[in-house]
């Protein structure tokens, strides 16, 4: 489990009406859902909004292990006692923080069950090891993400979770914003970003190759900023875009070659 706490102000740019339903499910107090494939800057949107609310942001990026006890707390051994430690959903439920749960149905079943009493009129979490209900801060936000095409039918967020949330979807920008954000992000030059941005919309559709993750706007922006910092373009592609997508060498050949044609 990760923890973090974002301090920086992060650039993020608009795609749709998530900002403006983001403020409306915090003014609300309804937990919000980032639903979408990876890379698409649903982290980054979320650092955004919180510091656009001026509110402390902890992150937790989920996976198998993630369990309830994680996020709540537990009790550790102090010199010669035993003393409670609050985990990061507690310390966010009573400090009035936003907390980010990144790929949360990745995290063991428990964790669901924990939060639902957060994510309905009740507001309150309930610490079982310590037999107390704690009402949430009047700021406290709980903010989750997921990818529902990743191992579909495996894990996903059951109907009676995801209708607790107000939802809203992320998907791959169109060109001339991607362009922008490859732009602002990393200063690389116009038509160099116009490239990268091409060739990501052409893995994007080749979905005959059978990817398990497509070309993500984080990867072009990795690709943006090695090729920014002086490494040659076509060896940046590669190793910014192409390897991490695949290790079939086949694959490999034929998107390394697809792209030294593009760029």
């Amino acid at each position: 489990m990760l923890v973090d706490i974002a301090l920086a102000t992060p650039y993020y740019q608009e795609v749709g009406k998530e900002i403006a339903v983001f403020n409306q499910a915090y003014k609300n107090k309804i937990p919000f859902l980032l639903k979408g494939p990876t890379g698409t800057g649903k982290s980054r949107f979320v650092e955004f909004m919180a510091h656009q609310l001026d509110k402390k942001l902890i992150t937790i990026s989920c996976h198998e292990e993630t369990s309830s006890t994680d996020l709540i707390g537990r009790f550790i051994i102090k010199g010669a006692e035993t003393v409670w430690l609050d985990g990061p959903l507690t310390t966010a439920v009573k400090t009035g923080a936003i907390i980010y749960l990144d790929e949360v149905a990745e995290a063991r079943p428990d964790v669901i069950v924990a939060i639902h009493s957060l994510t309905d009129h009740r507001r309150e979490l309930f610490i079982d090891k310590l037999g107390e209900t704690i009402k949430a801060h009047p700021d406290f936000m709980l903010v989750a993400s997921f990818n529902p095409g990743y191992q579909r039918g495996f894990k996903e967020l059951k109907p009676s979770t995801r209708q607790r949330f107000i939802a809203v979807s992320f998907e791959y920008p169109e060109a001339k914003l991607e362009t922008e954000i490859l732009v602002n992000e990393t200063d690389i030059d116009l038509e160099t970003a116009k490239k990268l941005v091409a060739i990501g919309n052409k893995i994007r559709n080749l979905t005959e190759l059978g990817l398990t993750e497509t070309v993500s706007t984080r990867l072009l922006v990795n690709a943006a900023k090695i090729i920014q910092s002086g490494h040659p373009k076509r060896a940046s592609v590669h190793v910014a875009v192409v390897e991490p997508l695949t290790d079939d060498l086949q694959t490999l050949v034929a998107l390394k070659d697809l792209c030294d044609l593009m760029i």
